[in-house]
């Protein structure tokens, strides 16, 4: 089959369009035929060599197409092997992409567990930007975040897939929302999604100005942090607030001030990805409310994989980066 083959770490421009080996579907796994592939800053962390992957090997997490077997439209839920427990995944969890086979690619396999149906309402493109970015805000928001009606959420950036669909969920539920850009325009774009204001957050005292367009002015209720800035987070919260956090793109170290902390009564709430329990969740939000389909900022055939992963650096987007594979 056509696939980009990663042969050795490194920037972008090691990802090639190539051949690899055909996909066999075993009993219990499928073989979907994929239609879209949408990326993610795992996959460039997987580029990179950060999760000791196989080489030769094919990127991609998220994608959407039609099974094999049966020519059901289907999208691909990326955690493979969660377990029985929702509370955490177990010890065989792994992401598509990670060392099985991933999605920029004519064919891919997963087990069946991971493939749904295709949302009518979707196109491919937004077909195979939901699964990741989605589940893993549904997870962060409510399964871990207990977020509720009438609260207020802060969540740190207003552009990238996480944020964008953060937005929509959160705002679907009737939560207040909050986004943080060094952009005007990134935050009158996720106005258009459903924040209530946005912040700068590159002046000396932003935390401050945001913590004063939450209601009361007193802090939010939850704080969405996906860059690590651990600190400035926490300040942004209320007494008794939580922080949900779920990436480290900017900071994998995080100083705390450990009386402060305690005495505010605060919730440091790790997670990642999700379940299929959590994905049937998001579902079941998408057909009973107004969530918005996942922002696709650009679609690249599948032969510019390596102008994709740059694009996804540059960090100039707003929205998810899409492969065609038509």
């Amino acid at each position: 089959m056509r696939a980009v083959v990663l042969r050795e770490f490194g920037p972008a421009s090691v990802l090639r369009l190539g051949t690899f080996p055909d996909p066999v579907a075993e009993r219990g796994w499928v073989v979907v035929r994929l239609r879209a592939s949408a990326l993610n800053w795992h996959d460039v962390l997987v580029r990179q060599g950060k999760y000791r992957s196989p080489v030769p090997h094919v990127l991609g997490a998220d994608g959407a197409g039609e099974r094999v077997d049966t020519g059901e439209p289907v999208m691909i839920l990326p955690s493979l092997w969660w377990g029985a427990d929702n509370s955490a995944p177990g010890p065989g969890f792994e992401i598509l992409g990670d060392h099985a086979p991933g999605t920029y690619a004519e064919l891919v396999r997963v087990p069946e567990e991971c493939v749904v149906p295709k949302p009518d309402g979707l196109d491919w493109a937004q077909a195979a930007a939901l699964p990741l970015v989605g589940v893993t805000c549904f997870r962060a928001l409510f399964t871990r975040g207990r977020l509720t009606a009438g609260e207020s959420v802060l969540v740190l950036g207003a552009s990238g897939g996480v944020a964008t669909m953060a937005v929509s969920l959160a705002a679907a539920a009737g939560a207040r929302v909050v986004v943080t850009s060094s952009s005007a325009e990134k935050i009158e774009r996720a106005r258009a999604l459903g924040a209530s204001d946005g912040v700068g957050h590159t002046g000396p005292d932003w935390v401050s100005t945001a913590r004063e367009s939450a209601p009361g002015g007193h802090g939010f209720d939850l704080v969405l942090d996906s860059v690590g800035r651990w600190p400035e987070s926490v300040r942004a919260l209320r007494p008794g607030g939580r922080l949900v956090v779920l990436g480290a793109s900017l900071a994998e170290r995080a100083d705390l001030d450990i009386r402060s902390f305690y005495f505010g009564q605060y919730d440091l709430l790790g997670t990642t990805m999700g379940s299929p329990r959590d994905f049937a969740g998001l579902l079941s939000m998408m057909d009973t409310t107004r969530v918005a389909p996942p922002v696709i900022d650009t679609v690249f055939p599948l032969d510019a994989a390596d102008r994709a992963h740059e694009r996804l650096e540059q960090g100039t987007g707003f929205g998810k980066i899409v492969l065609s594979h038509d």
